[in-house]
């Protein structure tokens, strides 16, 4: 461009440059030629952190946070390898990693009426009909039911209640509960076994309970929850 007559106003408007950028590259190549446009060795900003500090970031993000926490942040990383926080989200963006986000293997429904089916569910929670009861059932199953060998000793005066450390197993059992979301209120009974007829049974128990009321009923996608019962 200065070869065909232009000013230093015009390369600058042209090509964005500021006039010091400008002057530079015109002496550099007035004193070495097109050899002078190339990089100098050494240039360039040397890394503040080596390779080692890198496998640093990626152990500790990529291993169980303590404290109770459940991952780990860059700010924490950062804290704990004394590190700034823009140096940690660098170096994780390289790898692509992101201990700050969870994903779910089953996380998104296959299911096409997904959509539908979640705004009706979440409408009844936030705003359901007049003379309405919402109610929540799920299962509990295979719970243990353990026992004591001996009785509990009661409180006594310089003695706090005592318990045999020792235990015998009683088999297993199923617990079904309804939870009424407004008023807090549960339902709840065992059963031997979690079956279409125990299921159907809780209904029924329901239903009696409250005899003047729209039942809603939320469950999941459970079997038994599905199975045609003529009874």
């Amino acid at each position: 461009m200065f070869a065909e007559g232009k000013t230093y106003d015009e390369v600058q408007q042209e090509l964005s440059l500021s006039r010091s950028i400008v002057a530079k590259w015109k002496t550099r190549f007035i004193a070495d030629g097109v050899t002078g446009l190339k990089d100098k060795a050494g240039r360039g900003k040397v890394p503040i952190y080596t390779a080692v500090d890198e496998v640093r970031v990626l152990e500790l993000a990529t291993s169980k946070p303590p404290k109770g926490y459940s991952n780990w942040s860059h700010g924490r990383i950062a804290k704990q390898l004394g590190m700034s926080q823009s140096t940690v989200q660098r170096i994780l963006s390289r790898q692509d990693l992101k201990p700050h986000k969870v994903d779910y293997w089953c996380g998104k429904s296959t299911d096409p009426e997904f959509e539908a089916k979640m705004l009706e569910v979440v409408g009844l929670y936030l705003d359901p009909p007049d003379n309405a009861l919402v109610l929540y059932v799920d299962e509990k199953t295979q719970i243990q039911a353990p026992d004591r060998t001996q009785p509990e000793l009661p409180l006594r005066p310089g003695n706090p209640r005592r318990q045999t450390a020792t235990y015998k197993r009683n088999g297993t059992v199923s617990l079904i509960a309804a939870l009424a979301v407004h008023q807090g209120e549960i339902t709840a009974q065992t059963m031997d076994r979690n079956n279409a007829d125990n299921f159907l049974r809780f209904l029924k128990k329901i239903h009696r309970k409250y005899p003047h009321k729209q039942l809603h009923i939320i469950v999941n996608n459970l079997s038994v929850h599905k199975h045609h019962n003529p009874s």
